[in-house]
């Protein structure tokens, strides 16, 4: 897959910024509990451009304490890679693209090429792999370019020019520009690295640019599409899970991100 032949995921989200929309990616962990495929549906229906879903994983290195939950309670109830994807096949997103999120191990235990076509057979169009360093992406990365799953990468705040301009030549659907040093997780007020790394990112490349990590609020999120192209929130979304609101809890939640990012768009 070439730059210039952008997936369903890119093409959707460089349609949406382009029209003048600033692009909301919910994130929700998947297998957690009996109603996360309608919570996902519910969150499709109240304006999302596209979902992250997470593949939980017993050592989340990048997910602070309500992921981790999230991901103990899934994991404890039975769910794996294959029953997660597997639900998925029967949800409907309403056309919204869908990101898979997990962690190397479980793509190399169950294989490259595996693991891009349970992606694709589940109508999955990205995957977000946060441990895996562009030094050692190609063999994922051709695989997954052969089924079309688009490979979305990461950069940090601290990310070097050079190494941002490299992560930036290897990604596809969005960049992820991560908005604080640490782990996920919800916070009282907008990291100044969201903002610098968003316009960091902004000057280099033209994919679409969201922030993600540390954005709490639907105000937040409005402050930092000032600058970068939309947002994704994770932990503030699990956590409407996690204390049992359900699928019209988060659609509230989402509806009022939404609200926010098209006031100010």
């Amino acid at each position: 897959m070439s730059a210039h032949e952008p997936g369903r995921l890119e093409a959707r989200l460089r349609e949406r910024r382009d029209a003048g929309r600033k692009l909301l990616v919910p994130y929700v962990t998947g297998g957690l509990g009996d109603d996360w495929v309608p919570a996902l549906e519910a969150i499709a229906a109240a304006g999302a451009d596209a979902i992250e879903i997470g593949l939980p994983f017993s050592d989340p290195m990048m997910d602070g304490p309500t992921i981790q939950e999230a991901s103990v309670r899934a994991l404890a109830a039975g769910a794996t890679p294959q029953t997660i994807l597997g639900e998925l096949v029967e949800a409907d997103a309403g056309g919204v693209p869908l990101v898979v999120m997990t962690y190397y191990n479980l793509v190399a235990r169950m294989g490259h090429r595996r693991m891009a076509s349970l992606l694709v057979e589940s109508g999955v169009s990205g995957a977000i792999l946060p441990d895996l360093p562009i030094d050692e992406i190609d063999p994922w990365k051709t695989e997954a370019d052969a089924t079309g799953i688009e490979t979305v990468l990461l950069a940090a705040p601290t990310t070097p020019d050079a190494r941002l301009r490299a992560i930036v030549g290897k990604a596809e659907g969005f960049l992820y520009a991560v908005g604080v040093m640490g782990v996920t997780g919800e916070r009282s007020s907008l990291a100044a690295s969201a903002t610098a790394i968003a316009a960091r990112c902004k000057a280099i490349t033209d994919l679409p640019v969201l922030v993600g990590i540390g954005i709490t609020t639907p105000d937040q999120a409005a402050e930092v599409c000032q600058v970068a192209d939309g947002v994704v929130i994770g932990s503030v979304v699990v956590r409407r899970l996690l204390d049992g609101e359900g699928p019209d809890g988060v659609a509230k939640l989402v509806a009022s991100f939404r609200e926010a990012l098209d006031s100010h768009s």
